[in-house]
């Protein structure tokens, strides 16, 4: 298995290219199996969670290019209405093409989803509402099938009793294409929520948002492929911010969406960082030492996000003070805090509350990815630990972020993966 081999003390500095948004493109690439014709998404990042959706999509039938970071997909041949178990398994966010699948096919028939281990994630939301919306959802053994008696989708009201992205996400695709009108009150309003609304409005679909946050959608009888970029990683940002930050160092990150940031931002500046946004850019730069922050509280959109926490937990445990990050989204995201007390950072964790109490320096050693953020997380503690670090269990890595190693080591990280 691979190793990344950090040895750290090195400050970043220069540009730090930032890919498309996997928590985006995963959704993107479901919904083109609601169009005729071909879709073609730009700035998609080269990600294993991106291979395990494009081997669905070929598993249906699907015609599938790539090149680069551009994916073409043609849906007009699909021949299966199944995902197999070994596929569900490799990604969590493969239940995204259940509402697409049932729409496009009339049944769907998939397992219960895999992925990071992060506490109990439901998906009762997502089933809730395609049957709200007329399917007819069955389960046996650890298998979900749905069927949709009308050949359509019915336009109805869809609450959410919590903003979930995966359920909004699932909810539109089923959506666009249903008979009448569907109003997603309590919607997830993350940016990839927008993203994906644009994709498929350039398909043909007619969405609306309301400064409350719910969404209309219109339904159409079909949709027709389009071209779209893929808004740029704010995570991805988030994190090499943090590495940024961890080392002491100056770095210019783009493309950047500023407002995506815009949570993520005042965290940076209170730990003692200066950043200046420009139109698709951010020049981050970092003082020797930094200081605590005094709470990071993670929330839905436009709050903090959840996926940012462990990085920028990493950076505190080099800050001068005491750090407190209060978890409100998965129960189960301190899985890495361990790693990271073998690096010698000072954490304390109980229930959804984790408190790290600075200390000059850590200290390189060999530890293992827990999951996707938690695996950032042990590489911005590595950059900033003397001495070198041994990360293994890339494959949590691999889901999320691109060529993570050659970023670093071209922003001056002493960094190899072996």
């Amino acid at each position: 298995m691979s190793q990344l081999h950090i040895t750290g003390g090195r400050r970043l500095g220069g540009a730090i290219p930032i890919h498309g948004a996997k928590n985006s493109v995963l959704p993107l690439l479901a919904a083109t199996l609601l169009c005729h014709g071909e879709s073609e998404l730009h700035g998609c990042p080269r990600l294993s969670d991106v291979d395990t959706s494009l081997d669905i999509l070929r598993h249906l039938g699907c015609r599938v290019t790539q090149h680069d970071d551009v994916i073409t997909v043609c849906a007009d041949a699909l021949d299966k209405w199944d995902i197999p178990d070994a596929l569900m398994r490799r990604m969590r966010s493969s239940i995204v093409f259940f509402g697409a699948m049932t729409a496009r096919l009339e049944q769907a028939q998939l397992s219960f989803p895999g992925g990071c281990e992060l506490g109990p994630r439901p998906i009762d939301l997502h089933l809730a509402a395609l049957s709200r919306l007329g399917a007819t959802i069955t389960e046996a053994h650890g298998s979900l099938h749905s069927t949709l008696p009308g050949g359509r989708f019915r336009g109805t009201a869809v609450p959410l009793a919590f903003p979930s992205v995966g359920a909004t996400e699932n909810t539109m695709l089923a959506a666009v294409t249903a008979e009448g009108t569907t109003t997603i009150s309590g919607a997830a309003r993350e940016p990839e929520i927008r993203d994906l609304a644009d994709f498929l409005i350039g398909c043909g679909a007619h969405i609306a948002f309301s400064q409350d946050g719910t969404i209309t959608i219109e339904g159409v009888p079909e949709l027709h492929g389009c071209v779209h970029t893929v808004i740029p990683d704010r995570i991805e940002t988030a994190t090499y911010m943090a590495a940024t930050a961890v080392t002491g160092g100056t770095t210019m990150l783009s493309p950047i969406e500023p407002a995506h940031l815009a949570p993520v931002i005042p965290v940076l500046e209170e730990a003692g960082c200066r950043i200046k946004t420009f139109e698709r850019e951010l020049l981050i730069s970092a003082p020797t030492r930094l200081r605590r922050v005094r709470l990071v509280r993670t929330l839905p959109y436009p709050g903090f996000p959840t996926d940012a926490a462990a990085p920028l937990l990493a950076m505190s445990c080099v800050a001068e003070g005491t750090s407190v990050f209060v978890e409100t989204i998965f129960e189960g995201r301190y899985k890495y805090v361990d790693e990271l007390r073998r690096l010698g950072a000072h954490i304390k964790t109980e229930g959804r509350i984790a408190v790290t109490e600075g200390v000059p320096h850590l200290q390189g050693a060999a530890v293992d990815c827990t999951d996707l953020r938690g695996g950032a997380a042990l590489v911005v503690a590595a950059l900033a630990a003397e001495g070198e670090s041994v990360i293994g269990n890339l494959v949590h890595l691999d889901r999320g972020y691109e060529a993570l190693h050659t970023v670093l080591k071209a922003a001056g990280a002493q960094i190899e993966r072996i």
